[in-house]
Parts: structure tokens; sequence; C-alpha cells
């Protein structure tokens, strides 16, 4: 399994922008991996904000009324929808898969970071300006 991360860019605070995650690679499907997406932004740890896990979704309280995941099957691709971008929005945005659906729901519900076992994608860069 192979993830490429993209849709980084430069924003002004309360801009929007939308993330796509492209999840390639035999043997990958939504019913089996949850598929969350994670921000590391200067000087601090990863810490997760938003996941997919079997149709169901999960924040970070500091984004949950602002980014909304989803996903598209045919295209095996997992979006984050960002809206009211603010400058501690700032980061460098990773996407990951792993069939660790609880440890991956827990990393991003109480945003911290997860280290167990995830395939990673090349992050994507955020900047919001204010």
């Amino acid at each position: 399994v192979q993830l490429q991360a993209s849709g980084g860019g430069l924003v002004q605070t309360g801009g929007s922008l939308r993330l796509t995650c492209t999840v390639s690679g035999s043997g990958f499907n939504f019913d089996d991996y949850t598929v969350g997406w994670f921000r590391q932004a200067p000087g601090k740890r990863r810490e997760g904000i938003a996941c997919i896990s079997n149709g169901a979704n999960f924040y970070e309280y500091s984004v949950k009324d602002r980014f909304t995941i989803s996903n598209d099957n045919a295209k095996n691709a997992v979006y984050l929808q960002m809206n009211n971008l603010k400058s501690d929005d700032t980061a460098v945005y990773y996407c990951a898969a792993g069939r660790d659906a609880l440890g991956i729901m827990a990393a991003v519900v109480s945003g911290t970071t997860y280290e167990a076992d995830a395939t990673w994608g090349k992050g994507t860069l955020v900047t919001v300006s204010s």
C-alpha cells in the first residue's frame, strides 16, 4: 500500500483548501483499513486530526467544526476539506492507512501522535497567512 498526499499550499486566514490522499497498491480497501490525516507544525509532534474508519468519521476537537473528511471508493481517495483556516493550522499534513482502527481513532480524537503499524505518505505543506 502506498499513499500520496496533495493539495497543500498558501492560503489566507479564513480561506479553504482541500487535501487529497490517494491510496494505491493491492489489498487496500476501505472496509479493512482506517485512513487518517495527521499534521506536524514547526517544533511540534505530529498529531492526529481526522480519520475515516468503515464509514465513520472522527475528528480532533479543534478541527471538528471546520474540517470534513470523506472518501471516494472508486478512486481510492480520501479528502480533507478544510474551511475557515487559521494560522495555527499551518503544518505539514500527512495521510496514513492502517488496520489498527482503534489506535488511529484514539490518536485522532485525542490529537496525539501515532507510532504503530501504518503506512504513511509524504506530507503536503499548508501555510495559512494572516
